[in-house]
């Protein structure tokens, strides 16, 4: 009794969860001032419209839009408010900075990638990347993955039309309020559009779809411990929100981004294989796409591609209101009380 009057004085007191988060908060406005900042300079001052100063700012958009990506990716595992209005305004942010619904990053990431890891019903699972040049696995991966990925996607919100209502109305206003303001734009000043908006967007969505690949391909997904590849590199894991130690957020997906490194050290780190606790993740692609740039498995054994297979349906014998996927859904996450109300409805 004690422990939860204790929590709720805690909820009723702090706005976030995790005072980590306002690091998140930093980069979304970061962002928004890079990117909208490049759009208006190039639109108001012609004389700004010079390579020397609309390269290096066009980088920095795109790095920062990857970045935002990251949090997305964060956001829908872990919403960072204690309150789900909070956190459905937030994910309206979010989807601006992202260019695509952030409810939308739910289907593919939590439900396919996730629970079903390198499987027939991972929708992006490494091997269906099958170029001998593995650099070409990399930079591709994401345009072969993603059409499987909306297909999945349209599954799932026609679905959720009628299982989860809440989330379907959610996903429909994020997709009406994002098109509408990038196709918006696009008539306000096309390059300057597609320089600091949609390009940047496109970017940070080949970038992390495209982390699959580097976090997984050539692991053991039968493993307990070698299912993941874990990136320690300070610099990296500071500006892609502790995203690094994947093998971590693997084994607790709900985890707080925050809390990431302490599980990895405690967890995994005593037991995965030498190869998948990595210092650097530059030297690391190097290795691996560039020199010697060979697909091996993650011991270092000669990597067999399978047969390619067909993805499975796992949308239709999905049930939403099963306890295991209560932290799946973002903002839509199931509170106590929905839990409890579910289970009564059920008895009653």
């Amino acid at each position: 009794m004690s422990s939860n009057h204790s929590s709720s004085q805690t909820q009723g007191q702090a706005i976030l969860r995790y005072k980590a988060d306002y690091r998140t908060f930093v980069f979304i406005i970061a962002y928004f001032l890079i990117s909208y900042g490049g759009f208006i300079c190039y639109y108001l001052y012609p004389e700004m419209r010079t390579i020397g100063i609309m390269l290096p700012w066009f980088v920095l958009t795109c790095l920062s839009s990857f970045s935002c990506a990251i949090i997305v990716h964060n956001t829908i595992h872990s919403p960072i408010f204690y309150d789900k209005t909070h956190n459905k305004l937030f994910q309206f942010v979010l989807s601006l900075a992202y260019g695509y619904s952030v409810s939308a990053y739910v289907p593919g990431h939590n439900f396919s990638h996730h629970k079903e890891t390198q499987s027939a019903k991972d929708n992006m699972r490494t091997s269906k990347a099958r170029f001998k040049w593995h650099f070409l696995n990399q930079l591709l991966f994401f345009f072969i993955v993603t059409p499987d990925l909306l297909k999945a996607e349209k599954k799932f919100v026609a679905k959720m039309k009628t299982d989860k209502k809440e989330w379907f109305n959610q996903w429909k206003a994020e997709m009406i309020l994002v098109h509408s303001i990038r196709i918006g734009i696009l008539f306000v000043n096309l390059p300057a559009a597609l320089i600091f908006i949609w390009i940047p967007h496109i970017y940070a969505a080949w970038g992390v779809v495209g982390t699959n690949l580097w976090q997984h391909d050539g692991c053991d997904n039968n493993d307990k411990y070698n299912h993941s590849r874990t990136f320690k590199g300070s610099l990296l894991n500071y500006f892609l929100f502790n995203n690094g130690y994947h093998g971590a957020h693997h084994d607790r997906p709900s985890m707080h981004w925050s809390l990431l490194p302490a599980y990895h050290e405690k967890y995994i780190a005593p037991h995965i294989h030498p190869n998948l606790n990595q210092e650097s993740m530059l030297i690391y692609m190097l290795k691996a796409y560039i020199y010697p740039g060979k697909r091996v498995n993650y011991d270092g054994s000669t990597y067999v591609l399978e047969d390619p297979i067909k993805d499975e349906d796992w949308v239709s014998e999905l049930y939403v209101n099963d306890n295991a996927h209560q932290y799946d859904f973002g903002a839509e996450n199931n509170t106590i009380d929905d839990i409890l109300q579910t289970t009564n409805s059920k008895t009653s």
